[in-house]
């Protein structure tokens, strides 16, 4: 009997109407439309607005959006994952409240927290399930409220984010095609980085801590920008060596949409061209765990079944990942 594999068969995807372009930007910060594509290729990116909204809002559209396009009931999931690091609450999971908003009942949810890499590391997660014969159907949500943690005072960081949710059904293949290879690594030496300092245990929200703005996102730009690069390409030769593949047998490269910057200095190491890529950071900038999954829902019209994907993501942690899968529809 052959060993199962598990494949993604449909997407959906969700962003904000409000969109924050880089002239925008220029008014709230020291900054500039040229300096910002230039640096980073990003020219706008998407803002959830309204008291109360959070990162569940836009996961829960998008898996509604996910639901409907493949006529299926609430009844018909048996688990449902999300990445994110916006979480509405630090408890219960985002994944349980988007469960709730869809009207999904009895069943696991779980939230997985690995910064950018969080979707790379949940749809392998429900690899795992549906190959070990668990679950039939799961859902894989990568979303992030990122304007929620973003000091729009701090150059370093607002430019490069946005808000947005993406949603994949991951079921077991009945055609052979699917999920061939994954691979997961991380170093929380790292975390220095890249992190979010108050908030947490260590640290709890104080009038000190929100005074000091250390419920933002901080990054070292320059650190973080270096061990991305070498990260995902890496990883990327690694799992591509693991399955004797040449680059020109790579139909789509699927990366975190961190920077174009670091996207480009990656595709040159692994011998990829633009055609290859996939990109929606000018559209989108950096929406975190949303980033792949909302790059799949885009182009999921000019996939072929059989198409050889390489998906991959760098986050703070550090963490990283990459997938090889093969389209299954």
């Amino acid at each position: 009997m052959a060993h199962p594999i598990a494949a993604i068969t449909a997407t959906a995807g969700y962003v904000p109407e409000y969109v924050l372009k880089n002239k925008e930007l220029e008014g709230m910060v020291a900054t500039n439309d040229d300096w910002i594509q230039s640096r980073t290729g990003i020219q706008e990116r998407r803002i959830l607005k309204g008291i109360g909204k959070g990162t569940s809002d836009m996961g829960a559209e998008a898996v509604r959006q996910l639901l409907t396009k493949q006529s299926l009931q609430a009844s018909d999931i048996d688990l449902l994952i999300c990445a994110t690091v916006t979480p509405d609450h630090p408890f219960p999971s985002t994944a349980n409240i988007i469960c709730d908003k869809v009207g999904i009942r009895n069943i696991g949810s779980f939230d997985i927290s690995a910064a950018c890499s969080g979707f790379v590391y949940a749809l392998t997660v429900a690899r795992q399930f549906i190959e070990a014969g668990n679950a039939q159907r799961i859902i894989v949500v990568g979303a992030d409220k990122m304007s929620s943690i973003i000091n729009y005072n701090d150059r370093a960081t607002c430019v490069l984010f946005g808000d947005g949710a993406g949603a994949v059904l991951v079921e077991k293949s009945e055609n052979g095609l699917g999920i061939v290879d994954s691979l997961l690594k991380s170093d929380g030496a790292g975390r220095q980085y890249l992190y979010q300092k108050a908030g947490g245990s260590a640290y709890p929200a104080t009038q000190e801590s929100v005074a000091a703005k250390e419920h933002f996102v901080y990054q070292d730009g320059r650190n973080v920008f270096k061990h991305a690069v070498n990260g995902m390409a890496t990883i990327s030769q690694e799992i591509m060596q693991r399955n004797q593949l040449q680059s020109t047998q790579i139909d789509w490269f699927v990366p975190h949409q961190a920077n174009k910057r670091i996207i480009d200095m990656v595709a040159k190491r692994l011998d990829l061209s633009e055609q290859q890529l996939m990109l929606n950071i000018q559209q989108f900038g950096n929406t975190t765990a949303a980033t792949i999954p909302l790059c799949l829902w885009q182009w999921e019209n000019q996939l072929k079944k059989e198409d050889k994907l390489i998906l991959t993501a760098f986050g703070g942690g550090f963490t990283w990942g990459a997938i090889y899968l093969k389209w299954a529809y």
